[in-house]
């Protein structure tokens, strides 16, 4: 198989579909017109997916694909404390301002 159908060409190969759908979601979010291919047939099979876009997007796809990092550790290696402090903040005030307050009604205001 090519890598070029028509004015179509493959930008990427994920190994899971959720990669390629969050990808995929990212690049229309910036305008660019996707099309998935999932390599298996079969509904719910993880097999991976492709993604193409047309030769008219295909340097701006591979640019904002090109900008994400795929380096989990090297992910960590670039955040500071503060920023490990400001996620855990948030993350402490959303369980704090959802209190539930049980009065045993039943229900019944």
């Amino acid at each position: 198989m090519t890598d070029q159908v028509d004015n179509w060409h493959k930008l990427a190969r994920f190994d899971t579909n959720m990669q390629g759908e969050l990808h995929a979601n990212l690049l229309r979010n910036n305008g660019i017109t996707v099309s998935l291919q999932p390599l298996s047939a079969i509904p719910g099979m993880n097999s991976g997916i492709v993604l193409w876009v047309e030769d008219t997007d295909l340097a701006e796809a591979q640019r904002i694909l090109d900008t994400i990092p795929t380096d989990g550790a090297a992910l960590l290696d670039e955040m500071s404390d503060a920023d490990f402090d400001a996620l855990s903040a948030n993350q402490s005030n959303t369980t704090q301002g959802n209190s539930i307050i049980d009065d045993n009604n039943g229900g019944n205001l």
